[in-house]
């Protein structure tokens, strides 16, 4: 990626000015980080341990919560690494490489919330069909395609913004590294390379979300026609912490980039940003477990294994 502007660094938006306020959010962001370390390597333990939960559900489950550590590891460490030295720096490759790690992440993660709402719609609509439309070939299959194809997307909008010409400044109006801040600085009319590209993903992300209600208008249909109300209960603690964490995902990320002009703020975009960025890491696994009473089970007998191993 040839650029060439002279330069070498971006400073980042600080969250306050006071020393200690600094070490406030550091140990804030440290213990969200500690948390989602815990809560997803938890999860990913459990469902790779216990046989029992080597079903497509779990296999997805899985893979978003690997998702969700390379997501929140990509911004909170360099964040608390600045609070902690009284620094706002981060070099030209390491935004480089934050931009494309974002941008994978977050992209993998909105694809696989998509295919597993079409999990979902399987299990609860065709369930006698469901072994043989997601068999083990072909959820590996489809979560290989979600992530080599955003990679190959997040690659392009990296290689894209950082080929213009940058010329206002290096200071971002962001915590972390993100493409909007980066177009605020170029000069460049190629700009609207870029631009064509963001167009495109948008498109896609509207099938995505549009994919999602329609499965999910077909799974109310569905649950409705249960006689049982323990049919309604079953299906509904598979849907909800589904439908929950697409809701924050969706609304948290909807807010930060299409909220108005006129009720922005520094402040306000700082929170706005830190909740579409770190907190669904952090709360993904809470709301997966809640409500899941197999990967409560599976997760206290991995404990009790451990201690009885020791």
């Amino acid at each position: 990626m040839s650029n060439s502007s002279p330069i070498t660094q971006f400073l980042l938006l600080p969250f306050t000015d006071t020393r200690e306020l600094h070490l406030l959010h550091f140990w804030l962001f440290l213990g969200t980080y500690l948390a989602a370390l815990l809560g997803n390597g938890l999860i990913i333990t459990t469902i790779a341990w216990d046989q029992h939960l080597h079903t497509p559900m779990y296999f997805f489950i899985l893979n978003l919560a690997l998702l969700d550590l390379g997501s929140i590891s990509t911004i909170v460490p360099k964040s608390m690494a600045n609070s902690h030295w009284d620094t706002r720096a981060i070099s030209y490759s390491g935004c480089a490489t934050q931009i494309f790690s974002f941008a994978f992440f977050a992209a993998a993660e909105y694809c696989l919330l998509t295919v597993m709402s079409y999990d979902r719609y399987v299990a609860i609509c065709k369930p006698l069909h469901y072994r043989t439309l997601l068999g083990s070939r072909a959820c590996v299959h489809t979560a290989a395609a979600a992530w080599a194809t955003e990679f190959l997307t997040a690659l392009m909008h990296t290689a894209n913004t950082f080929s213009l010409t940058l010329c206002k400044d290096n200071v971002l109006g962001q915590f972390f590294c993100e493409i909007p801040q980066i177009l605020k600085l170029s000069c460049s009319h190629s700009y609207l390379r870029e631009h064509a590209l963001l167009v495109v993903t948008v498109l896609f992300d509207l099938c995505c979300f549009v994919f999602i209600v329609v499965s999910y208008v077909q799974i109310l249909r569905a649950v409705l026609r249960i006689p049982s109300e323990q049919g309604w209960h079953k299906a509904f603690s598979t849907c909800l912490p589904h439908l929950a964490v697409v809701s924050l995902f969706l609304s948290t990320g909807m807010f930060a980039y299409l909220k108005p002009s006129s009720i922005s703020s520094p402040s306000l975009d700082l929170v706005v940003s830190v909740l579409y960025s770190v907190v669904p890491p952090a709360v993904n696994p809470l709301i997966y477990s809640m409500r899941n009473q197999e990967l409560k089970d599976a997760l206290c007998k991995l404990i009790s294994y451990c201690f009885v191993k020791q």
